[in-house]
């Protein structure tokens, strides 16, 4: 059985580390639709930890807390502060892929069928995450067009559609 105390206490690669990573990298980007790309993601992190938070909650877990295992307090340390564009994309890339890898075990450790699924929906949102900045990364390399850049804000849009 998965103990609800194992879902959140991953400082580095919580939801909330990621948003306010994000928000920080949006500031320091200069590309319009990256920026706003950031801050759409930014908010969705924060509405998976609210998710999980509600999970935790309804299995009897203990309230949400910012903590590592050790009990020690989330920190503005925790996030990548630089101003760099291309390592900014990097980092949010490796951010969600390791975020997606800590779901996946998370998913091997219960057999409840509602907490799969909403598992399922982090990954798969994690996995939208992480294409979606990777192409940013390649666009930025590559000094793509505006409308290579317009169309990142529409992909991630319609993979809202696809949730409804």
């Amino acid at each position: 059985m998965l103990d609800t105390t194992d879902i959140v206490i991953y400082v580095h690669d919580s939801e909330l580390s990621s948003s306010i990573q994000y928000l920080s990298h949006r500031s320091n980007m200069s590309n319009r639709y990256v920026r706003e790309l950031l801050g759409l993601i930014a908010a969705e992190e924060l509405g998976h930890m609210e998710i999980i938070s509600v999970a935790i909650n309804k299995l009897g877990g203990q309230s949400l807390t910012c903590t590592n295992s050790e009990g020690v307090p989330w920190a503005i340390d925790n996030i990548d502060q630089s101003a760099d564009v291309i390592n900014m994309l990097k980092l949010d890339v490796q951010a969600e892929a390791r975020t997606s890898h800590l779901y996946h075990q998370h998913l091997e450790k219960t057999s409840d069928p509602n907490m799969k699924r909403m598992i399922n929906f982090l990954i798969g949102r994690e996995e939208v995450h992480k294409r979606l900045l990777q192409k940013a990364l390649t666009l930025i390399r590559e000094t793509g067009s505006s409308e290579e850049f317009n169309a990142l804000i529409y992909d991630y849009k319609m993979s809202l559609q696809i949730l409804e």
